[in-house]
């Protein structure tokens, strides 16, 4: 099973004819960005749903994805860390370039993925296990501790960490608020049962 997240908002008048049909389907305003992930059956959410910041607990490891910060066309030593040339014996006006870059007559070629100076960044970049330092509900922030990919400003995908073991307060299956509508129809039964 999968599950869809959407997040910000988005005109309608920008949105795909056939983007706005699903959008229909599921009873939810467009949205500006959707990821989608994995789960299991018992870790569904109602359709129309808003996780809130407290899905991850205090002290969870997680995962985050974004988009690494451009640089353009960069040189063999900035993208790859390159030594260069020397400063002298003979070298001129050449001394950050990279050298040769395959044999003579054998091998005769370049090799395929040779590391070379060409475009740098805007990469998706994933820094793995990244602690939950602290949750703010109210404000929808979810604070870790270390380096976040990306520049200000930009979209980043948070998820549990692939390499460790499960916290034990992690929420199952997770942290939600339905929309006000839908949370009076769920309670309405309720009070007619008792």
């Amino acid at each position: 099973m999968a599950l869809q997240l959407g997040s910000g908002t988005r005109k309608v008048n920008n949105v795909p004819k056939a983007e706005r049909g699903n959008f229909a389907i599921a009873k939810v305003e467009p949205k500006r960005k959707l990821a989608e992930f994995r789960v299991s059956d018992d870790a569904l959410i109602p359709v129309g749903a808003e996780i809130t910041a407290d899905h991850f607990a205090v002290g969870q490891f997680v995962d985050v994805t974004g988009t690494s910060i451009g640089k353009g066309f960069a040189g063999g030593m900035k993208r790859w860390h390159f030594g260069g040339l020397r400063a002298t014996h003979g070298v001129s006006v050449s001394h950050r370039s990279i050298g040769s870059t395959g044999g003579r007559q054998d091998p005769g070629k370049t090799f395929k993925n040779k590391k070379m100076p060409g475009h740098m960044g805007v990469d998706r970049v994933t820094t793995l296990n990244l602690k939950v330092v602290q949750t703010d509900v109210e404000r929808g922030l979810i604070l870790v501790e270390g380096a976040v990919p990306g520049a200000k400003g930009g979209w980043i995908t948070v998820r549990d960490a692939v390499k460790k073991s499960p916290h034990k307060d992690t929420p199952k299956p997770g942290k939600f608020r339905l929309p006000e509508g839908e949370a009076a129809e769920a309670a309405a039964p309720a009070k007619e049962g008792a």
